[in-house]
This record gives C-alpha cells, structure tokens and sequence, in this order.
C-alpha cells in the first residue's frame, strides 16, 4: 500500500491497558480458525461439507479459547520470565 493510501484508512485504537485483551483475541481468532481447520480435516476429511463442519466447530473453539489464553497468559509470561535470560 502507498502512504496515501494507509493514510485514509480510519485506525481503531486502543488504550495500553487493554493489549492483554486484543492480544488474547487476535490470538484466539487466528489459533481457533487454524485448529478448527486441522481438527476437522484429520476428524472427517475433505468432504463437501468440510468448510461448514470447520466453523461448527470454530463457533465453539474461538470463544474457549479466548478464556484459555486470558487465563494462562500470566502464568506463561512467569514461565518465559523464568526461563529466559534478561537483556
């Protein structure tokens, strides 16, 4: 994209305190989506109604795991933390 371009593109922005909350979503929305691909396919294969079964099944995966990353963020920021040397 050229300059002119991104530049009338209206950006929603977000308060700093809630990147816990954005970052858990987009997270959620791209690992739920690829799962809910692989899942499917390994369950009942490439059929005529594979897209449809994927988002059956995305329809649950993205809001649970959703929950799941705000619940385990924190412990895996104390485990990077832990094993991670500092700069």
């Amino acid at each position: 994209m050229t300059d002119a371009v991104t530049k009338n593109i209206p950006w929603i922005r977000f308060p700093k305190r809630t990147s816990p909350y954005i970052f858990a979503l987009y997270m959620a929305t791209i690992m739920a989506f690829l799962m809910s691909l692989v899942i499917t396919l390994a369950e009942f294969g490439m059929g005529p109604h594979y897209m449809e079964n994927v988002m059956n099944a995305y329809q649950i995966a993205m809001p649970a795991a959703f929950v799941c990353i705000l619940v385990v963020r924190p412990v895996v920021i104390r485990l990077v933390g832990l094993t991670v040397h500092g700069h």
